[in-house]
């Protein structure tokens, strides 16, 4: 189901509570928001659709391929850069210091665990949502 995406700083700036089996329900919301939306976005968090669990998807620009990551953590980082990000969440673009390389430790929809890296774009993409699960935002 496609999910209205909520604009409530305070509730956005809550930390995510962590993803379980009994909270699957989540991920085809997300996934099914995230479509809706591929024209202005390529990354959504589940608290952008008002669910506090640490769930995200992305989808970069002209990729068939879609990645949901449960529970995933940021466990190094290097190359850091400033760029200008917007937000489906919010107004405008603003400042951020991302990196180029990232490894992240997640699960997949199957609870089967991952720890990959990723550079480049993607790695803002993952960078920034995971800071929309622990309720920072740009």
């Amino acid at each position: 189901m496609v999910r209205e995406l909520v604009k409530d700083q305070f509730f956005l700036r809550l930390k995510s509570e962590p993803m379980t089996k009994d909270d699957m329900e989540v991920v085809e919301d997300l996934k099914d928001t995230l479509r809706a939306y591929a024209d202005e976005c390529v990354g959504m968090s589940a608290n952008m659709i008002g669910v506090n669990k640490a769930v995200i998807a992305i989808q970069p620009e002209n990729s068939n391929q879609m990645t949901v990551m449960l529970n995933p953590k940021i466990i190094k980082k290097s190359g850091a850069y400033e760029t200008e990000e917007g937000c489906m969440c919010l107004e405008g673009e603003r400042k951020a210091i991302r990196h180029r390389n990232i490894t992240v430790e997640y699960y997949d929809e199957n609870f089967k665990k991952f720890v990959k890296l990723y550079s480049g774009y993607i790695a803002e993409i993952i960078e920034h949502e995971c800071d929309h699960l622990e309720g920072i935002i740009i």
